[in-house]
């Protein structure tokens, strides 16, 4: 049994008693049209219409897109040398678990019998595209989220866009990009700058895989060019969810569910404890801090349409439901919070006690933040160095006779699907390696014998 205290103006997607509303229909819409229009028009245009849109959306058309190392270096100039030291020392955490991460991918081969060899390798791929947002936020942690895991992984080449904002050069975030080791940086952002990763024109090389966060724009190019490359995620609003119990401080879960309700007005702030003292002071202490949060116009919308606070019996429910949920950011506010790795399965990522928030996770802590949203974790993770490999196999039979009677048996099973020309070729090894005789005059066709 449950007793919600707040419930959500609006219900986004991936939430319990979710809905879609005609306005959000339409809206979706007509954010697909004007994506496949985009890219549709980059892919027979090239450069002229990557040009044409930067202009439009951007208001910037400088002489060329890509920055050259003599550009990188006057800008990163620019940059504190405090947040400097910043900014390495959070690519050094992040790289230090993406390592941690790629050695446990361990590359193997197993003789199954003798002379025969199965094998496991974990390859980068050649290229990969990351996208950094800028808008009202340079994310310059998503730098270090992207490249700096695509260079651990062995990525040869790395390819970083990011838009310019409101025409000023986003110093940080070009910076990070540069210590996090992208071979290319474009200052160029949106759907132009996605697409023309993707597709490839005269002067941006095409790539295999896109990563990285945006706005709906951005997540519906990636959708629609899914396939012709690969994707890390479709990002959706940023999700908090928070599991306090009767121990928890009311002031620290407002605090921390402001934290990510500020990203944007649809960002979902949800609160299940099971204490309904401690989840009405919370209620409070947002309401309290709300007025003199500097970005309160996200916040305030966010928690007006989007917050929720439910009250459980017991933390068991409290896991069972927050696993409904399958939330973004999950925050563990309760006397023992690494109950939660025993109880929960749905997730992006878990901040265990009131030691961790989800702002460390975020920027510097060094666990990736592109994460599942919109109930996405329910069947997968976030990005992390695994998704820049392919984990590929490989097989060698160098024993005749063990050849030959994996050639009967592949025969026999294939013939049960009709597969004729799969069983010949296992034919073919019994009788060169063991004298089967050949014949295929009874099999479907005709055939030589032998």
């Amino acid at each position: 049994m449950h007793k919600i205290l707040k419930a959500p103006a609006r219900h986004g997607t991936g939430t319990p008693g979710q809905h879609v509303t005609n306005a959000d229909t339409a809206t979706a819409t007509a954010v697909r049209d004007t994506v496949a229009g985009v890219i549709a028009d980059i892919r027979t245009r090239g450069d002229a219409a990557v040009r044409e849109y930067s202009e439009k959306f951007d208001k910037w058309s400088p002489e060329q897109f890509r920055l050259s190392p003599g550009q990188v270096e006057e800008i990163i100039a620019t940059v504190p040398a405090d947040v400097i030291t910043d900014i390495k020392n959070a690519q050094a955490n992040i790289r230090r678990f993406a390592q941690y991460q790629r050695d446990s991918l361990q590359d193997f081969e197993v003789e199954m019998e003798p002379g025969v060899f199965l094998g496991q390798k974990n390859l980068p791929v050649s290229a990969v595209g990351a996208y950094v947002p800028g808008g009202r936020y340079p994310l310059v942690a998503s730098a270090h989220m992207t490249i700096v895991t695509a260079k651990v992984a062995g990525v040869e080449r790395v390819t970083a866009c990011t838009p310019p904002i409101r025409g000023a050069v986003p110093a940080a975030t070009i910076a990070a990009m540069h210590f996090a080791g992208a071979d290319e940086i474009f200052l160029l952002g949106g759907v132009q700058a996605v697409a023309a990763m993707s597709v490839g024109t005269e002067t941006i090389r095409k790539v295999d895989l896109l990563v990285g966060p945006g706005n709906a724009y951005v997540a519906e190019a990636k959708r629609q060019l899914f396939g012709e490359v690969g994707i890390d995620l479709i990002a959706g609003p940023t999700e908090i969810l928070v599991v306090a119990d009767e121990h928890a401080d009311p002031f620290v879960i407002a605090v921390d569910l402001l934290s990510q309700a500020e990203h944007g007005p649809d960002s979902p702030a949800i609160l299940i404890c099971t204490s309904e003292s401690v989840a009405q002071q919370a209620i409070n202490e947002v309401e309290r801090l709300l007025p003199g949060l500097p970005t309160n116009d996200n916040a305030g919308a966010a928690w007006r349409d989007f917050g929720q606070v439910i009250v459980v019996d017991s933390l068991a429910e409290a896991y069972a439901l927050a696993d409904e949920f399958a939330a973004e950011h999950v925050e563990i506010l309760t006397e023992r919070p690494r109950e939660a790795l025993a109880a929960m399965r749905n997730y992006g990522a878990l901040f265990l006690g009131e030691g961790t928030c989800v702002s460390y996770g975020d920027k510097v802590i060094g666990t990736n933040h592109t994460l599942p949203t919109r109930g996405a974790a329910r069947y997968t993770g976030g990005l992390w160095v695994g998704k820049y490999l392919k984990t590929v196999t490989y097989q060698e039979v160098t024993n005749r006779d063990a050849s030959a009677e994996i050639g009967r048996f592949c025969a026999r099973a294939c013939r049960v699907e009709l597969f004729e020309g799969h069983a010949r070729a296992g034919d073919v090894r019994a009788t060169k390696y063991a004298g089967d005789p050949l014949d295929w005059a009874d099999a479907a066709g005709t055939g030589p014998r032998r």
